[in-house]
């Protein structure tokens, strides 16, 4: 395919990057991506660890089929049978501490009668306790999750503060409550059907990464590796020269800049931009076991509650668990060698496995800097795509898409940073 009009320069082959090389080459124009590191994938990669000698994700992401962005850049760039999931919404869960075992299961239309079916909801749930969430649509910016619905109870152990964990990587105290309505009002509000979970087959790589480079240059694109932005000269109020590690790269007055990097380089390049800082440990542990020992049941993972392991997921013969704002909890200060036998100690115990059942390797991964501080102070500083210099748009889960830091939110962002440059042009 010939590109055609003038090139774009996309900072970053993170999703955000990719997203808005993908939409710009889908338009017919010609884009250049600069990585810094080797590969592409930013904080949603896979990647080959010797010692599970497996490919893993760098960590545990699941999508909605409410994620319209993404399941919409998936079709574009001919990924979209890499998700697979049941065709109706179920949530599984465990509590640790007192056995019990159940299911969330909203029903596929659009009034939610689940709510009204004991054997849906959460155990231990009334209908007003789902109600009461219908609160934080009118939640003010500096309003926390937990400044809008209840902090103790059934339902905030059992509903509010794993969600709030699992969506906003931090506790309802330190959570915006705007942005959770956001996902809820995108997802479950549009009824079950909304939101069904859905799995990669084969990780984040082969589903979101791979086949957007390969879209990217089959339409005349490119892509370049161990290019690190140091930094740019500015000219007539726009981007004349991008000054990386090893050469510089001119910028015609008709080009566009788009800005894809983590929110710890974003504060670098633009010191006078203020933008959230960077926030929030996850800590993901991989297992490799017997496949025979693994769940012969779908969906392929479960809620954990009374416990340091928040979610587990299993795919092939990895067993993986994530745990969300582990800094905030105190779960991200111990050595492999002390976390991996009481993960698995959880493990055993929410999958049911056998006392004696033992996993042959164990790795555990920390994503110190996992997403950007999504508290109510912080997200009325989220800078917008447009900035003051012409020719330079923002993308990446730190710009102010509405949504938190997700696969949904990076996409999105990409996509709104295409959209301004082709307005530009």
């Amino acid at each position: 395919m010939q590109a055609e009009g003038p090139r774009c320069h996309v900072i970053g082959a993170g999703l955000a990057g990719l997203s808005a090389a993908v939409r710009l080459a889908e338009a017919g124009r010609k884009v250049s991506i600069y990585e810094g590191a080797a590969q592409a994938g930013g904080r949603c990669r896979s990647y080959f660890v010797a010692r599970l000698d497996r490919t893993i994700d760098n960590g545990n992401h699941l999508v909605l089929s409410g994620n319209h962005s993404a399941l919409a850049y998936l079709e574009t760039i001919g990924a979209r049978d890499a998700l697979t999931g049941d065709p109706d919404p179920e949530f599984p869960f465990v509590d640790l501490a007192t056995r019990e075992r159940w299911a969330v299961r909203p029903n596929t239309g659009l009034l939610p009668w689940w709510v009204l079916k004991p054997d849906r909801r959460i155990p231990g749930t009334t209908l007003s306790d789902y109600l009461g969430g219908a609160a934080l649509a009118l939640a003010g910016p500096q309003r926390s999750v937990a400044d809008i619905v209840p902090s103790r109870g059934v339902m905030a152990d059992r509903f509010w503060e794993p969600f709030t964990l699992a969506v906003m990587n931090a506790p309802p105290e330190q959570a915006s409550a705007r942005l959770l309505w956001t996902v809820i009002r995108e997802t479950f509000l549009k009824g079950g059907a909304r939101c069904v979970p859905q799995f990669t087959r084969s990780g984040l790589g082969p589903a979101f990464v791979g086949p957007a480079v390969s879209y990217v240059c089959e339409r005349a694109g490119e892509i370049r590796f161990g290019q690190r932005l140091l930094g740019f000269d500015v000219a007539g109020g726009a981007i004349a020269t991008l000054r990386f590690r090893e050469a510089e790269v001119s910028v015609a007055e008709e080009e566009t800049v788009v800005l894809a990097v983590s929110p710890a380089q974003l504060r670098a390049l633009l010191p006078d931009l203020d933008s959230p800082e960077p926030a929030g440990v996850i800590v993901n542990a991989h297992f490799g076991v017997d496949q025979a020992v693994l769940p012969d049941r779908t969906p392929p993972f479960l809620g954990v509650l009374n416990a340091s392991t928040q979610w587990i997921f299993w795919r092939d013969d990895v067993i993986s668990i994530t745990i969300s704002a582990a800094g905030a909890l105190g779960l991200d200060r111990d050595g492999e060698e002390t976390m991996l036998p009481a993960l698995w100690s959880e493990i055993r115990q929410a999958l049911d496995l056998a006392p004696d059942c033992t996993y042959r390797a164990g790795r555990i991964v920390k994503e110190k800097r996992a997403t950007f501080d999504q508290s109510p102070a912080a997200i009325v500083r989220r800078p917008a795509t447009r900035t003051p210099v012409a020719n330079l748009m923002l993308a990446g889960d730190v710009v102010d898409t509405g949504l938190p830091a997700t696969i949904e939110g990076a996409i999105r962002s990409g996509e709104m940073a295409a959209d301004a440059a082709l307005a530009r042009a």
